[in-house]
Order: structure tokens, then sequence, then C-alpha cells
């Protein structure tokens, strides 16, 4: 089964949304932008849409390329919304650490803090799961499929994906095994029932590494000729029980699962103030 991202994200949207109406006003997340690109433009383009449907608002505050760690963290630790998001990556000259831990637990949707990401691997009751990860969640959920004793293999060790896909399915019970391209041990993948991928590497998996039924969610982005490609070969779709296209599968969804983390926290910060 090719699984349909943006149709599944839409219907994350459409409860999100709902909490949202609830509130006495729509959650604002504020999106911090560094040395803008085409790419960058298109990306931040699409999430204020997503917000909308989200029933959020999307403002951004953009800095020059020759913005200083101090001034970031300055930014964020002035912003009055609900959520602050730091779109990444930031130049090489800013300590991106100090920028994301400088934003307040409480508003940070997309967990790019060490202190939420802490809260999130120790499987606190009120941590928050990052945004990929939630995807992840949903995708075997719509696609009945329980983590619980599955052999998983997480193909990639970055904040983004990796870390997060692979300390989600330990909680969820599954054995994990997380193997970068470096490392090799590709044979990894063939006994799998549950591969998740974040290397970046264009339609690197091809379907003889595979296991018939194997659910395979394709999270790594990047360029082929000019294309958006994700590192499994389409072809693998007719080995998969479960298949997720790039694009059009897993980003969709990572995306509305950020404004379903905004909507969460801005419903924390209202039953604070009205207990």
């Amino acid at each position: 089964m090719i699984l349909d991202g943006r149709a599944l994200a839409q219907e994350v949207l459409a409860r999100t949304r709902v909490r949202a109406m609830r509130l006495p006003h729509p959650p604002r997340v504020l999106v911090i932008v560094v040395n803008e690109t085409a790419a960058t433009r298109s990306y931040l383009s699409i999430k204020k849409k997503r917000a909308t449907d989200a029933g959020c608002l999307l403002d951004e505050q953009r800095f020059a390329a020759n913005v200083t760690t101090e001034e970031l963290c300055s930014a964020v630790l002035a912003a009055g919304a609900d959520a602050i998001v730091v779109q990444l990556p930031l130049p090489e000259s800013v300590d991106t650490r100090a920028v994301c831990d400088a934003i307040p637990i409480e508003k940070d949707a997309d967990v790019l803090s060490t202190v939420g990401r802490m809260k999130f691997e120790a499987a606190e009751y009120d941590a928050l799961v990052p945004p990929v990860a939630l995807a992840l969640k949903e995708i075997l959920e719509k696609s009945v499929i329980s983590p619980t004793g599955k052999k998983a293999t997480v193909i990639g060790s970055g904040w983004l994906v990796g870390k997060p896909c692979a300390t989600w399915l330990s909680h969820a019970g599954a054995d994990v095994s997380h193997l970068t391209l470096e490392s090799g041990h590709v044979d990894l993948l063939k006994g799998a029932d549950i591969i998740v991928s974040g290397a970046g590497s264009p339609h690197f998996i091809t379907p003889d590494m595979l296991k018939k039924g194997v659910a395979l969610i394709d999270a790594g982005t990047s360029e082929s000729n000019g294309v958006l490609a994700g590192d499994a070969d389409p072809a693998c779709a007719e080995t998969c029980s479960v298949f997720t296209p790039v694009p059009g599968g897993v980003g969709p969804l990572a995306v509305a699962a950020l404004f379903e983390n905004v909507v969460t926290l801005a419903e924390r910060a209202h039953s604070t103030i009205n207990p």
C-alpha cells in the first residue's frame, strides 16, 4: 500500500483545528528564519497554509546571514507567541544548539531543545513527540501496525529524523537496530518488519534489500537530477505492505504534527491561566 501522506495530514489538521477553535484565540507560531532561500520560502509557504488548516496563525521573523547567536537567542526569548520554531539549518557561524536551547519548554513545538528532547527520551508523561516521530506514529496507526515485538531498523542518526524515530519505536516496544550509511550493515534491512530511513541518499534502498511485507517509512529527502527524491527506490512499493512516497508521504504529516503540538502547548498554557 502506498500511503497518501497528504490525505492523512488533512485528517490530522482537521482534528487539530477542532481543538484550536475551542481556545479563546488562534494559537500563534513564530518561525525564526535566517538566510532565506528558495527552498525555505517554499517550505514556509506550505507551513503557512497548513497553519490556517490547523486553526493557527504563523508569523515569521527574518534575520540576515551575519546574525549572531546572541541576537537569535534574544529574539527567541523575547517572542510572545504560543510556540517558537527555529527554521534549520542555521549558518555555521551560529551556535545552533544554543539557539534551540533558548526555546522555553512550554513553547517548543518542534522539540528542538535539549530539555524537550530529554523529556521525550525519558518518556515523561507530558513530553511532546518530535513531529517526524509523531508522523511515524500516525502512519503505523493508520496502517494498523503495532511496533510491539517487531524488528525495526532506523537508518540515519539525525536530530530531526533518525534519533527521535528510533526512540519512539523503542518506547513503543520494537526491537530497534540503528545504522548509518557509513556504518554499513544494510543486511539488517532484510530482516526488518519496519524500516524508517532518514539518510538523504536518493534511491539507495532497492527491493532486493527488503523482505516481503515490510513497512517502509521513507523520511529521507534529497535531490536527484533536480527532482526531490527519497531514500527508497519507488519500485520498493511492490515489496512493502506500507510505503511512503517522497514527496507526499512523511513530509506533509510532519508539518501537520508540528501544528498538533502547537495546539497542545496552547491548550496547556490556557489551562494554566484558567484552571
